[in-house]
């Protein structure tokens, strides 16, 4: 498991493109038959990814990272497949996941077991977890369970759908909140006038790019902002202090995980743009 500490806002303001993104950006994912994963110091989140192919992934605790004898024995977790059909078998309970269902794991699941219904096409976990003080019970959320947000305009370049899986109006959590926006063609920013929100952290993971695409992941201070580039399948931790935003070459989507102290989706902190710099 890799492991990551997160630099304060006086110091993020020194750091190189190559210490950026050797912070907050996350490569490695979507390795077939392996579970990486990256342990952030930021409200200790756990970022990962399962695509199993020629055999079934186990989702196992690091002893060293976690001290625990299983994954959720602290924690909870939220999993969306990005890829072709699959199972995920909890405590010999199976769950059958087409392409962007999710499942969310609560706290106490012993066995967390990934699966892939072809070889040729398998699918393609991607997964946040954050500490968990309470058990809540498994559910799978279908890409037609997920509630849709449309928000945004073409004149803007910003016109997307939210679908919200894991969240206070669909289901209890302790920290978890975890969704997917889709940007339609033509739309290029993920959010503007970009925010923060100082009572919890996000995860961004970006998909649907070509190998030509990228997107410009903006983060840092609203007055003194920094950049890392992004690519497909790729993900980037951002703090509590941090704005986030994003420009890409091209639509594209990305999935969002946030926790923290508040689950409140619209609790953000707008930044006026005339403010950036």
């Amino acid at each position: 498991m890799d492991v990551r500490y997160s630099p304060d806002a006086n110091g993020f303001k020194r750091m190189t493109t190559n210490e950026l993104r050797e912070s907050f950006l996350i490569e490695n994912l979507f390795q077939k038959n392996k579970v990486p994963m990256v342990y952030s110091d930021i409200d200790r989140s756990i970022t990962g990814s399962a695509v199993p192919t020629t055999k079934s992934l186990m989702l196992s605790a690091s002893k060293k990272e976690m001290a625990a004898k299983y994954f959720t024995e602290r924690r909870e977790v939220g999993i969306i497949n990005i890829g072709g059909k699959g199972e995920i078998i909890i405590d010999r309970k199976k769950y059958l996941l087409n392409s962007r269902d999710a499942l969310y794991v609560g706290r106490g699941a012993k066995k967390i077991e990934f699966k892939s219904t072809s070889s040729k096409n398998p699918a393609q976990y991607y997964f946040v977890s954050y500490p968990a003080h309470t058990d809540y019970p498994v559910k799978h959320i279908t890409a037609l369970d997920a509630t849709p947000v449309k928000l945004g305009s073409t004149k803007e370049a910003n016109k997307r759908t939210i679908f919200k899986y894991i969240h206070p109006g669909t289901m209890d959590t302790c920290q978890l909140v975890m969704g997917l926006t889709e940007l339609d063609e033509g739309s290029v920013w993920n959010t503007m006038p970009a925010h923060t929100h100082q009572r919890r952290s996000e995860v961004y993971m970006y998909f649907g790019l070509d190998k030509e695409s990228i997107v410009l992941h903006l983060l840092g201070s609203p007055e003194e902002t920094r950049h890392v580039i992004i690519r497909d399948r790729q993900a980037v931790l951002s703090t509590s202090w941090s704005m986030h935003s994003g420009c890409g070459s091209r639509n594209y989507a990305f999935i969002w995980a946030m926790g923290g102290e508040n689950q409140e989706f619209d609790d953000m902190d707008w930044i006026r743009m005339k403010n950036l710099k």
